[in-house]
């Protein structure tokens, strides 16, 4: 209720956002033209970049492309801002946002050191420093209110839609041209993904440098090869590597860019292009061996086989291209599909046809041969690296890997329609266009709000694909951390049913059963868990104080260990251990293993508790009054804690203190304190 008393101001904010967008914009703009003319060189002109065409007279009348209005890509803007105005109702998502912003540690540290850890670290198995970074800020000024978070997503998707602009205007020399392709970059269905959903910070920040070094490369063409824009395009390519590495594309697109504007590949363009090559080559290197370390990247060469691998590439590929023109069954994930006998579902195979026949229809000779042909090397190149042909994640294709890509199929789109001769005829295009952007944009709408929090989204995904497990097991996952209980398990049913070798299932079902106190079968899931993935410490630990619980201390103590020998750095499993030995009376052990959980996690207050009830059982109150005192600066408004030093007190015969202590303690609301004060304190 609250977010539609506040939706007409949130939109007010973006249009003021979208105002201030422009006015960068246009003082950017200024300052590369000024710079142009200030470098105290005359302009070299190449042959091959094209000039503005000179317009078309037919019965008086000029041709539409002369005709843009400067105001024309502000009107973009402002309607884009509007647009996505929407996405400030939302929140965030349990869909990564996690990862990246609710439980991110690296944002807690604001200080030269955190900057540091950040710039050292990976994060979620990726290198991409920069987004983090303005994650941190985000952070220490607006802490978790995620309309912020929205608000720099949508301010990023303005500048970029600006910088589309720009860049297929000195592309091609028509405003025209750059108008298609800017609206419909801004207002595309497929895009929303990257704007609307708060951890794709990363693709809006990492176009954002893109674009700006190919319009960089491009100035330093047509300022006769300067050094300074060439110098500025390699810093920009630094900065999008250090937002995300799918930046690694650029320099195969730069020698398309060269091949289009009529340069000869030749020695002097290859070592041109060699630095940004060889961090390109870096960068990429980098991300496999992340990824491959971190167990992120799933090559299923092996389930799949290579021939089959061949058809899953050109199904992405035919879906990309599909949904350019009719962009349909949008959802956050587009699977794998399951394997029948070995072969995969039919429209898989006739994949590569329609891929080859489009092919087929690039190469062929017509007036728009060579832009076609170069509107689908941008798209390739954008996209080649998210085709999965080495899996980096479960799903096959994401309408996010789009954002850039598709600037090459629209670039094509708004070439065709600004070399319509006949200007009847181009209105009659541009009407049908202008239709096409208004469906756009109220699907554009619609999907924005599908983003609007864990359960919207995952629903949605359920809805879209019913048959694949992924969108139960997350929608089950936003159900237990909302406390719905049975609706998660239905939903972890249901996923297991669909998926029975899925280790997570069984895993996060089982911690159902155990908060509800039913260890059978919490045990029976740990079980499972353990069977399918033999190295998965958290079920080993969670398996061993069930076998505690429901009275089995040896098989406790079993599990526990092996979940320590999986990860060494396990403190709640210390923890527990600790517990269990302090329970069968090794107090020597119970302590030793409360002092390694304190030591791996100084924050971590279950040993510190432990730790003093164990020093309290064996007489040294002194330790406990130590341990009692470090809680009580994790935690000044714990009303147990204060109970318990007060009972520690007690018993080393302070008894004012240990009135204060309870008199704190009945403040916060402890019941057992008043008893204790109307016994001890008069």
């Amino acid at each position: 209720m609250c977010l539609h008393l506040f939706a007409f101001p949130l939109r007010l904010t973006c249009l003021g956002l979208g105002c201030f967008i422009i006015f960068t914009c246009v003082i950017l703009e200024r300052v590369l033209l000024a710079s142009t003319t200030m470098s105290g060189k005359p302009k070299k002109n190449i042959s091959t970049i094209q000039q503005q065409p000179k317009p078309i007279k037919g019965e008086g009348k000029k041709e539409f492309s002369t005709e843009i209005p400067k105001w024309a890509p502000i009107a973009v803007l402002i309607f884009t801002a509007l647009l996505y105005s929407k996405a400030l109702q939302n929140g965030f998502t349990g869909f990564d946002d996690d990862f990246y912003v609710t439980k991110n540690q690296m944002l807690y540290d604001f200080s030269w050191n955190g900057i540091k850890v950040i710039f050292t670290s990976l994060c979620y198995y990726t290198y991409h420093p920069i987004t983090i970074l303005l994650y941190l800020f985000e952070y220490k000024w607006f802490g978790l209110n995620p309309i912020p978070y929205h608000a720099l997503n949508v301010m990023l998707h303005l500048i970029n839609t600006w910088l589309v602009f720009k860049l297929t205007e000195q592309l091609s020399g028509k405003k025209l041209t750059a108008l298609i392709v800017s609206v419909l970059f801004a207002v595309h269905p497929m895009h929303v993904e990257s704007v609307a959903w708060v951890s794709e910070l990363k693709d809006v920040l990492y176009a954002l440098f893109y674009l700006s070094s190919l319009l960089f490369y491009l100035r330093y063409m047509e300022a006769g090869f300067h050094a300074k824009y060439y110098l500025l395009a390699l810093f920009l390519f630094v900065l999008s590597l250090l937002s995300k590495p799918a930046a690694v594309t650029l320099p195969v697109l730069l020698i398309a860019i060269d091949m289009y504007k009529g340069r000869k590949l030749n020695t002097r363009l290859l070592l041109e292009k060699a630095p940004f090559l060889l961090l390109s080559l870096l960068f990429g290197i980098m991300t496999m061996v992340t990824f491959k370390a971190g167990g992120a990247m799933n090559d299923n060469t092996a389930s799949y086989g290579f021939i089959n691998k061949i058809f899953l590439a050109s199904y992405a590929l035919q879906s990309y291209l599909v949904r350019a023109l009719i962009p349909y069954g949008l959802t956050a994930m587009h699977h794998f599909p399951p394997l029948h006998d070995g072969y995969l579902p039919w429209r898989y195979y006739t994949s590569l046809p329609f891929v080859l026949l489009i092919a087929m229809l690039v190469i062929r000779r017509s007036s728009l041969r060579k832009e076609m042909v170069f509107g689908v090397f941008f798209f390739l190149i954008a996209i080649s690296v998210m085709l999965q042909i080495i899996s980096f994640s479960s799903h096959l294709y994401a309408e996010r890997y789009t954002y850039l890509a598709y600037i090459g199929l629209f670039y094509i789109a708004g070439q065709w329609i600004s070399k319509v001769g006949i200007i009847k005829w181009r209105n009659i295009v541009i009407g049908l266009c202008t239709l096409l952007v208004i469906v756009y944009s109220a699907q554009t709408w619609a999907r924005i709000g599908t983003w609007k929090d864990s359960m919207t989204l995952f629903s949605d995904m359920v809805d879209k694909e019913p048959d694949i497990y992924f969108g139960y097991f997350v929608r089950g996952n936003a159900e237990k951390s909302e406390g719905n209980l049975q609706a998660a398990i239905e939903d972890y049913n249901t996923a297991i049913r669909l998926n029975p070798d899925f280790e997570d299932l069984y895993y996060n079902r089982g911690t159902l059963f155990d908060a509800s106190g039913n260890f059978k079968s919490a045990m029976l899931d740990y079980s499972s868990s353990i069977r399918l993935n033999p190295k998965m410490p958290d079920a080993y630990n969670n398996r061993g104080w069930a076998f505690f619980r429901s009275g089995d201390t040896t098989a406790a103590l079993q599990d526990l260990s092996k979940a320590i020998s999986l990860k060494p750095e396990y403190a709640e499993a210390y923890n527990n251990r600790g517990w269990v030995y302090f329970q069968s009376g090794n107090t020597k052990m119970a302590l030793s293993d409360f002092n390694k959980a304190i030591l791996l996690n100084p924050g971590f207050d279950k040993p510190l508790y432990n730790r003093a009830a164990l020093k309290g059982n064996t007489g040294n109150f002194p330790g406990a009054l130590e341990d009692f005192n470090i809680l009580l600066k994790l935690h000044p408004d714990d009303n147990a804690t204060w109970y318990y030093r007060g009972m520690t007190y007690l018993m080393l015969k302070d008894t004012s203190a240990a009135c204060n202590d309870f008199k704190k303690a009945n403040d916060l609301g402890n019941e057992a304190a008043s008893k204790m004060i109307r016994q001890y304190c008069h």
